[in-house]
């Protein structure tokens, strides 16, 4: 039986290598996530391998929208934007507790990139090739209209603006909650697992080699199938197998920065022209709103990416250019986070925000499979694109049979609610439930969005663990989905916990510092850490949190 505890990392390491496996994964964000569940349910013997936590790198740090590519309409990529529009129905079905449909603004001014003709045709074409179904096609506003809608938006020069349908997602969340799916299909993944090598035999790759982040010890493990979905990472690993060749990996930077919601009260999604011409989001969320992004190629740590004085200047300048009365400083930024795109470079250009977001996939002399570029939006299509060739393979090679993939219509882990028209009743009936339970209202709606089926498991804790409560001394809704986070979410590390699981230290960074000393030291105790680990944890959040609010140098 497969487990996804972080009180059982030894067994899932003596899982994952007791026998050769089909296919072994490397890398766990959303596409390693997607690629495992895919596998899994066509059956195939799956691992995967994330040496940080899960989400850790691009998957936690997106503007964290399942979106339909309007933007690539612009580059004529035409069969880009057909895919990921259908791909983006079929993510918020399975999981409608992650993504929820969001309307989006795009004002449009006197000499700015759009104007009321070519916004109103680009909106037509998207709805067509998206296939946006009809209560969610774009409509066409008059600029009273618009600032009815939001009236921070700039006035002068307003012509109107396109009114249409984006789906908003916890990006780090959705990643889990597709790995868990796969776990509780068969799979078995471990975090804090690196690759450091590569197994072979007759030239052919065979294996990994896998040193444990904790404790420094080193596994083989076997598999008939390796696939490289490292993200920021591809490359690294195609330099391990001396197969990094021909075309590589171009990483740019995208940087957003959070807001108290009393201090930018944005009541609508706007996507607006930035001064130099880039397009960036103003999203509310909860008691924040967010914007973003950047985009500037990068060189530096691919594992620490962080938000520079220019890249904040840069985001104020934009939202002062639209929100003019807000007079927006540094003072007011309540977060910030960073995050890397794994691009695959173009020689004929230069510019960041005109390369190619398509995926690509290479495949070396000696076996090793790698998923390059791709976005959120089109993850299961990729996995799918990526197990078929696997399955393929293990045909040619073994005679084997498996079927087709099966996760079109397959619920991810919390998704099992009956799809977006049952969620509604789910939510009000789980709401009864919370309140008879004596929770907050506004905590209950949160957490019920949050972990959707899941709920019930954090009702449990909230309702049966009072006695461990109280000695930990944190707050039993905190308790609640903390206990849960380690027993079945893989939490090993405090930022896994605040960053990935939660999202609080992007947005409700106050959270993190009421909470913070009372979960590590319950973690401290849970997970025996010695004293150089919780020393060593605690700083990296410190250090994360410092980051937030304060640029490099």
């Amino acid at each position: 039986m497969s487990v996804f505890s972080s009180y059982q990392r030894d067994t899932i390491f003596q899982q994952i290598k007791q026998k050769q496996v089909d296919v072994l994964v490397i890398g766990g964000g959303i596409t390693g996530a997607g690629i495992a569940l895919d596998a899994v349910t066509r059956g195939l013997n799956t691992a995967v391998v994330e040496m940080q936590d899960f989400a850790a790198g691009t998957s936690s740090r997106s503007t964290k929208l399942v979106h339909g590519g309007l933007r690539y309409l612009k580059q004529f990529e035409v069969k880009m934007v057909a895919e990921v529009g259908k791909e983006r129905e079929i993510v918020y079905e399975n999981g409608p507790h992650v993504t929820t449909p969001e309307r989006m603004m795009l004002p449009f001014y006197k000499e700015g990139n759009f104007g009321p003709f070519t916004t109103n045709i680009g909106l037509r074409v998207y709805d067509f090739l998206a296939g946006v179904k009809k209560g969610e096609r774009r409509e066409m506003l008059r600029p009273e209209e618009a600032m009815k809608k939001e009236p921070l938006v700039k006035r002068s020069d307003l012509k109107g603006a396109g009114y249409y349908v984006e789906y908003k997602t916890d990006d780090a969340r959705l990643t889990i909650e597709v790995m868990k799916k796969a776990v509780e299909k068969g799979a078995r993944a471990i975090n804090y697992a690196k690759v450091t090598d590569f197994i072979y035999e007759d030239g052919k790759m065979t294996g990994a080699v896998v040193e444990d982040q904790i404790n420094g010890d080193q596994h083989h493990v076997f598999a008939k199938k390796i696939i490289n979905a490292g993200g920021p990472w591809v490359d690294d690993l195609r330099e391990i197998d001396g197969s990094k060749q021909g075309k590589n990996l171009h990483l740019t930077k995208g940087v957003h920065l959070v807001f108290p919601k009393k201090r930018f009260p944005l009541q609508q999604a706007i996507y607006f022209d930035a001064p130099n011409g880039r397009m960036i989001f103003a999203i509310p969320r909860n008691k924040k709103t967010y914007v973003g992004t950047t985009d500037t190629s990068y060189k530096g740590d691919v594992a620490h990416p962080k938000m520079t004085a220019a890249d904040r200047d840069y985001l104020l300048d934009a939202i002062n250019y639209m929100f003019p009365s807000l007079d927006m400083t540094t003072d007011d930024v309540d977060s910030s986070y960073a995050g890397l795109r794994p691009l695959i470079a173009e020689e004929s250009k230069d510019d960041p925000d005109e390369i190619s977001r398509k995926d690509e996939m290479f495949i070396s002399d000696s076996g090793l499979i790698s998923m390059a570029g791709g976005k959120l939006t089109g993850y299961r299509k990729m996995a799918e694109e990526a197990v078929d060739t696997v399955v393929t393979q293990l045909k040619e090679e073994d005679g084997v049979l498996y079927s087709e993939s099966e996760t079109k219509y397959l619920p991810i882990s919390g998704g099992e609610v009956g799809g977006s028209k049952e969620f509604q009743r789910f939510k009000e009936q789980k709401m009864v439930e919370a309140m008879d339970l004596g929770m907050a209202e506004e905590t209950a709606i949160f957490l019920i969005q949050q972990y959707g089926s899941n709920i019930d498991q954090i009702f449990e804790r909230y309702q049966d663990e009072e006695s461990r409560t109280n000695k930990a001394g944190i707050e039993p809704v905190v308790f609640a989905e903390l206990a849960y986070a380690l027993e079945h979410e893989m939490v090993y590390k405090p930022v896994d916990f605040f960053v990935r699981r939660t999202g609080a230290l992007f947005f409700d960074i106050d959270f993190v510092k009421a909470h913070k000393d009372k979960v590590i030291d319950y973690m401290a105790e849970a997970l025996e850490w010695s004293d150089e680990q919780k020393q060593s944890y605690t700083f990296e959040l410190e250090q994360l949190l410092y980051e937030a609010v304060n640029p490099a140098e």
